[in-house]
């Protein structure tokens, strides 16, 4: 048995909608279903009843279920009949199923003609509301149904495009249209006495009605509350409290949450079990950012010879790099330093903190003293730290992380990467430039995976342009020691290879801190990821505590992490009067290879895989002037637009200074402007800046006005004559 394609639906539903209202037209039934027709048409419809029962009966609920079904107007009097005809009690059965049925069988029709193409074509907003749906569309439908005010023809089109499901919409639509039906066919059995639909619905029953539809909200509000003081029963909370809020953790989104609960003069405490700045500064962007820096310069010196310039050296001294890596970690240090947050009323405990209840805070100090701080709230920003897989033999062998990297005192002769991230590419091309042989093995096809294909091609022949031996496909087996020599086996197919290396750098993403802290204590869950699962308010399974950055956040970037902090912040201080959802809808993020790699929005692949139809436009940063003058003129500007619009949906910029030039394009999508406003904008001449309105300026000649063009150059033909 074959199902109806959609194509035939559709045919077979515009049929039908043109037999109803052909019928409709011709036998007028518009002034049939009105409440004088019905009240001049009560005798005849009771003797029917009283004359044939059963057929009555089932001619009626075929009709309003096919009322219902195709949204007709009516059901108002349809309703009103089944009391006059068959009194309350029948009366109330055949319309409460009628009713659901018709309701479901509209559902069912939008969902099957209309969601798929409505999803696609505004899934970004609808994307909250299917969530919202997802998790309490059953309270919405049972408010919706419980108000006779909202059509309820449109509910049912409207929750056919929804996420939820049909069965519960049948049920959920028989219970919240009960009392609305009830109402309306005892209302028919006093037909005689309504002269209009004010009759039926008073002042005083329809506030009763608002009143039931708030139920739901209500009974949603109240099970929360009823489950939050489950949670919380089984601690003890304090009386009072020595503060507003504790902060675990002195990263980005613990610095970011300290620094605005002092700024707003709440008391808060800042509790740091290593250093202050977190990974950024000690282990992550800022010495990656710094060595990127001299292998940068090592390379330019080498090709010295091409701007002009010939005798030029450029000999590495290893560890005065590494030493000027740390000089500038010491130099960034003063911005996230104990005494610059004390001065700003921040109190800081440098030790290990546990959360031993949900207001209740112990912090083992350096000293060996302990310290217990009760608190409103707490935010949760203990980061990650480098993920290391369990390849046999690798911790026998020993191997360094992005954490240990800095501590290098040579040059190594051969450095074998594992991972082909924005970690792994990034130090693979700056050890290679700076002297190292280097191997980089990644698992998948490609590196820079969460890029689009060309992105990672270009970056890919950038890093063996460098000397980088970069092998994707291959799949890390064991590590193994020959005569005293390092090598790494990986796996390409059914084929076993051998990696000799002196050092290999462990760099295959990083892993959540969750452990320690009293997590599991609290039972407080995590999510598939292993990162601790937070609403949409950043809160966890206690309402009072919250978490940031990378140990709770679906993007792991310092400035995503500072980003979460507001909104932590923010609602653990001033949650009782509003609550702020943070918000992900324009995120950045940049690798710092060479072309540099910034993107925001969407890829061309993420759009493709989510079904959401574009329009690409791309320039080629090799005619930009600055670029040629650089030297840089190698990588492109890459556009998703909405088709025929000038809205941006997604921006990848590959080139020197990728990540600065981004910032253009975060203000222009955050701000809602397009693409028009970009290129009447001025740009400085000679600038890189050049590329995002000449990229613009591509996306508008491919939408001139051809024919309007056309008129033109017909009119200034004519001026010529």
């Amino acid at each position: 048995m074959t199902t109806p394609s959609k194509k035939s639906l559709w045919l077979g539903t515009g049929l039908l909608l043109v037999l109803v209202v052909a019928l409709h037209q011709y036998f007028d039934l518009g002034q049939l279903l009105t409440l004088d027709s019905l009240k001049n048409s009560r005798d005849s419809l009771v003797s029917a009843y009283a004359g044939q029962p059963l057929l009555t009966l089932v001619v009626f609920f075929s009709v309003y279920v096919v009322a219902t079904a195709l949204s007709f107007p009516g059901a108002f009097i349809l309703t009103l009949a089944a009391g006059a005809m068959f009194g309350l009690g029948m009366g109330l059965l055949v319309v409460s199923f009628a009713s659901s049925i018709g309701a479901l069988l509209a559902f069912l029709v939008a969902r099957y003609l209309l969601r798929d193409w409505v999803q696609t074509r505004f899934k970004k907003a609808l994307t909250p509301i299917n969530e919202g749906m997802k998790k309490d569309g059953i309270f919405y439908l049972l408010t919706l149904r419980l108000v006779p005010v909202f059509p309820f023809w449109l509910i049912n089109l409207l929750m056919g495009l929804t996420p939820i499901r049909a069965g519960r919409f049948y049920l959920v639509s028989q219970v919240g249209m009960l009392a609305g039906t009830v109402v309306y066919v005892n209302a028919g059995t006093q037909l005689a006495a309504i002269e209009s639909p004010g009759d039926i619905l008073s002042t005083g029953l329809l506030a009763s009605f608002v009143l039931l539809g708030l139920f739901p909200l209500v009974a949603k509000s109240l099970v929360g509350w009823l489950q939050r003081k489950k949670i919380y029963a089984k601690w003890r909370k304090p009386t009072h409290f020595d503060r507003n809020l504790v902060v675990i953790g002195a990263g980005a989104g613990g610095l970011v949450s300290a620094y605005i609960a002092a700024v707003v003069k709440a008391k808060v405490t800042l509790i740091e079990g290593h250093k202050m700045g977190g990974d950024c500064l000690n282990f992550g962007c800022v010495p990656s950012k710094a060595l990127i820096r001299s292998a940068k310069m090592a390379k330019q010196l080498k090709q010295a010879h091409t701007l002009g310039l010939t005798n030029v050296r450029g000999d590495i001294d290893f560890q005065a790099i590494m030493r000027r890596i740390q000089q500038v970690i010491r130099d960034i240090e003063p911005h996230d330093s104990v005494q610059r947050y004390t001065d700003l009323g921040v109190e800081v405990l440098q030790g290990h903190a546990r959360i031993t209840s949900p207001w209740c805070v112990e912090v083992t100090l350096a000293d060996g003293t302990q310290q217990t701080l009760t608190t409103r709230s707490i935010v949760i920003a203990t980061g990650a730290s480098p993920f290391v897989p369990p390849i046999p033999g690798l911790k026998e062998v020993g191997f360094l992380t992005s954490d240990t990297v800095w501590g290098l005192t040579e040059l190594p002769r051969r450095l074998l990467v594992l991972g082909g991230g924005p970690i792994g590419s990034e130090l693979a091309q700056s050890f290679a430039r700076l002297g190292s042989q280097v191997t980089q093995v990644e698992m998948a096809t490609r590196i820079m995976a969460r890029e689009d294909p060309e992105v990672s091609e270009l970056v890919a022949a950038s890093l063996r342009e460098d000397g980088v031996n970069v092998l994707t496909g291959h799949q890390a087996v064991r590590v193994e020691l020959f005569d005293g020599e390092k090598h790494l086996i990986v796996k390409q197919g059914e084929r076993e290879i051998s990696l000799p290396f002196d050092q290999l750098l462990c760099a295959v993403g990083r892993s959540p801190r969750v452990t320690g802290f009293g997590l599991e204590e609290l039972g407080i869950p995590l999510t598939a990821r292993k990162t601790i699962e937070v609403n949409a308010y950043l809160q966890t399974l206690y309402s009072n505590i919250y978490s940031v950055g990378d140990v709770a956040s679906p993007f792991q970037f310092t400035h995503t992490a500072a980003h979460e902090a507001w909104y932590a912040a923010v609602n653990a201080l001033f949650g009782r009067f509003k609550t702020f959802k943070a918000d992900y809808s324009v995120i950045p993020w940049a690798t710092f290879t060479d072309p540099e790699v910034a993107r925001v929005g969407l890829s061309e692949t993420e759009a493709n895989k989510q079904g959401i139809p574009y329009e690409v436009t791309r320039y080629d940063v090799g005619d930009l002037d600055r670029a040629i003058a650089d030297g840089t003129a190698h990588g492109f500007v890459k556009l998703l637009t909405v088709p025929g619009k000038d809205k941006i949906l997604g921006v990848t910029l590959v080139g020197a200074h990728a990540g600065d030039l981004l910032a253009e394009y975060v203000l222009a999508m955050k701000h809602g402007l397009g693409l028009n406003k970009i290129l009447g904008t001025i740009h400085t001449y000679p600038t890189l800046s050049e590329a995002n309105k000449y990229a613009a300026g591509e996306w508008k000649r491919a939408h001139a006005p051809q024919k309007i063009l056309a008129w033109l150059g017909r009119y200034h033909a004519w001026e010529r004559e």
